[in-house]
């Protein structure tokens, strides 16, 4: 059997079940009809306005880490990084480790001169760059064990003294800024032997999210677990994770968002173990629906799709495997945005810049080449969300000046014509809205 074969063997399987459910879910979730009434200046409805409607920015956030903005070794690289990201993205998780964010005590590195750290932007950078590029920030992470500052002793009342601080600071500086925050991350994981005293408590879950609502008073918090727990592991409503949240919420801890890593960091010679475990669609589908009964919003966080090489049919798989996984996680109702996790080749953790056979660089897992090139991988997500999830279209206002069109949900551009005359206005399409909207002209 051929890795082609391999790899998608649960996808030809289940075709048919796949290509109904991704499709039906579209048709329900992401799309909706939007109602226009279109007047004059005297309040008086106007007859055969013709309506050109179009989608400009998705609701659904869809985005990558931001780790690497300005880290490349040449000018031309990190233009074309930025360049890249904005053209494909419109969220953007942000590096908040604390070891690297604040490496000696009391000296955060939040200005955009600070000292610098591979693959740790920081925040006032990133926050710059996704401000003017109209691209949605998102914090990773606030209480990560495994990254905290040597400095942090290994005791529970004062690690949760520094945490507080670090949650205070960090919520006057940037809570009006950065709506989700991922609160803690891959508890699951933890190491008997080798953890902090405070990740073994067994509140810490509830600590560290009743403590961050006290300053992120208005913002999302979100709980992120590893793939292992989150899909590989999965038991129905005996999945430890599903547990680990449904006795959160049962002590009226406020999560508000569920994140789940979807990295497939196994080595070639074991795909065909990665795909019994994670290439499964009625299996991810089963997630999926199972989660959502936590009622909650779902977030992809983290997804890492190997190639292993710079083979052609090594990135035609890579690409046609996310073009299979988005479009699943895109039609569930509970998913509200997919993060890739690295955009380029060569510098992923865990390994030095350019050396594809250490750390995550041996995956082969960004979408963009080392040499910034882009790979199939990077030209699907971009079609997926602006060709084919996509919106352009037109209509015509009848003699109660009322017009409506079926579209994806976001931000569309409408451009007005009667008369010889042409106007554009903005309005924002969205899920959770009635979506009538009365246009002055």
């Amino acid at each position: 059997m051929g890795r082609k074969e391999t790899v998608f063997k649960y996808f030809n399987e289940q075709k048919e079940y796949t290509k109904d459910r991704v499709a039906l879910g579209i048709e329900k979730n992401r799309k909706g009809f939007a109602e226009l009434s279109i007047k004059d200046q005297k309040g008086n409805p106007i007859e055969n306005v013709h309506v050109s409607a179009v989608l400009e920015k998705h609701e659904f956030k869809h985005g990558a880490n931001l780790f690497m903005l300005d880290e490349l070794e040449t000018k031309e690289k990190n233009d074309i990084y930025k360049k890249r990201f904005k053209e494909a993205f419109n969220l953007a998780t942000l590096p908040f480790y604390w070891k690297d964010l604040e490496p000696e005590q009391g000296k955060p590195r939040f200005e955009k001169d600070s000292p610098r750290i591979y693959r740790r932007p920081t925040p006032d950078l990133c926050l710059e760059y996704c401000e003017e590029n109209g691209i949605t920030p998102k914090a990773h992470c606030l209480n990560y064990m495994p990254w905290s500052p040597d400095w942090v002793p290994d005791d529970i009342d004062e690690t949760k003294r520094l945490l507080d601080k670090r949650f205070h600071e960090l919520a006057d500086r940037y809570g009006s800024r950065i709506h989700g925050w991922e609160v803690i991350n891959e508890t699951m994981e933890i190491k008997l032997d080798e953890d902090r005293k405070f990740f073994k408590e067994p509140d810490v879950v509830e600590w560290s999210f009743d403590r961050a609502k006290r300053y992120f008073k208005n913002n999302e918090l979100i709980i992120n677990e590893a793939s292992s727990s989150a899909w590989e592991q999965f038991k129905y409503n005996r999945s430890a994770y599903y547990l680990q949240i449904e006795r959160a919420l049962l002590n009226h801890t406020p999560i508000d968002t569920v994140g789940m890593q979807y990295h497939m960091f196994y080595p070639r010679e074991k795909e065909e173990v990665c795909i019994e475990q994670m290439g499964n669609p009625k299996k991810l589908f089963a997630v999926l629906d199972q989660y959502a009964k936590l009622n909650r919003p779902i977030q992809i966080t983290e997804i890492t799709i190997p190639a292993y090489s710079r083979g052609e049919e090594d990135e035609e798989i890579q690409a046609e495997l996310i073009k299979q996984l988005y479009s699943i996680w895109f039609s569930h109702e509970a998913v509200d945005a997919i993060i890739y996790w690295n955009l380029v080749d060569g510098y992923a953790a865990f390994a030095p810049q350019g050396d594809m056979t250490s750390g995550e660089n041996y995956y082969h897992g960004g979408l963009l080449r080392f040499d910034m090139s882009e790979k199939p991988a990077y030209q699907v997500i971009k079609e997926l969300f602006q060709k084919e999830w996509h919106t352009e279209t037109d209509c015509v206002t009848d003699k109660s000046g009322k017009a409506q069109f079926k579209g994806f949900y976001g931000q569309y551009r409408l451009t007005f014509n009667m008369n010889g005359k042409t106007v554009e206005k903005k309005i924002n399409f969205s899920k959770n809205a009635s979506n009538r909207f009365e246009i002055v002209l």
